[in-house]
């Protein structure tokens, strides 16, 4: 079958309309093909688990390109809605309620995040040895676990519809302790750049910070509890 509209894009793929109640995900030319399958393995990982997600069907050809089929969701980006909004306090309290429905669960044949984490400091050439070498003593007094962790839980992979919640984007699920999710989360949301020229820079600035802190208030969460998971995190993000 030929992939209708375009009805969101990324970095990495282009979601189109696909058949009846369906969506084809169909990454750019060139991506990684293990890297697809990671993300639909992930997929049909948490297929039976009980929180807000489309389901996953099959991966394609597709044009000389892979592609996932998930179901059709509906729905406006959190981070669309929220920049419209300014409603920072009703964000936080959306993304709280549905992470706390995906950190209920447990997993295992999915990714480790120490193991995530530590092939990134490995694979970070502009990180000091020293810097590495810090990092990685830190990560192994880490917690280990077997929590579900959707590894980049943040307003641009919630779709919100009336009032509901739907998380996507499963290419860095792994297992782990519940606090490397919310670290995460707070890293992608806090400390991801703002670029240099754009307009209202400080002010997208404070923006941030203050969605992360009330995010934190609604996770139960404090910044010392997750303080050594962010420093590796921050230091891991050169070797994404």
């Amino acid at each position: 079958m030929k992939y209708g509209k375009i009805i969101g894009e990324g970095n990495t793929a282009t979601v189109y309309e696909w058949e009846e109640g369906k969506a084809l995900k169909l990454f750019v030319p060139g991506y990684p093909q293990d890297a697809a399958e990671r993300e639909f393995h992930n997929a049909k990982a948490i297929h039976g688990m009980s929180f807000a997600k489309p389901q996953v069907y099959d991966m394609i050809g597709c044009e000389g390109r892979t592609g996932i089929i998930y179901d059709r969701v509906e729905g406006e980006s959190l981070l669309d809605w929220v920049l419209g909004t300014g409603d920072l306090q009703s964000c936080a309290k959306y993304m709280a309620k549905l992470h706390k429905t995906i950190v209920q669960h447990e997993v295992s044949n999915v990714p480790d995040y120490k193991s995530f984490l530590k092939s990134n400091l490995l694979n970070a050439p502009s990180v000091h040895l020293t810097e590495q070498e810090e990092a990685l003593e830190i990560l192994d007094t880490l917690e280990d676990g077997d929590t579900l962790c959707h590894g980049d839980f943040h307003p641009g992979n919630i779709l919100l519809s009336n009032g509901q919640t739907t998380v996507i984007d499963f290419m860095n699920v792994c297992h782990g302790h519940f606090l490397y999710d919310v670290a995460r989360t707070v890293f992608l949301v806090e400390y991801t750049p703002v670029p240099v020229g754009a307009e209202d820079r400080e002010m997208l600035l404070r923006f941030k910070k203050t969605l992360a802190d009330l995010y934190l208030i609604e996770m139960n969460v404090t910044r010392p509890m997750i303080q050594d998971y962010l420093s590796v995190i921050i230091t891991a993000r050169a070797g994404e």
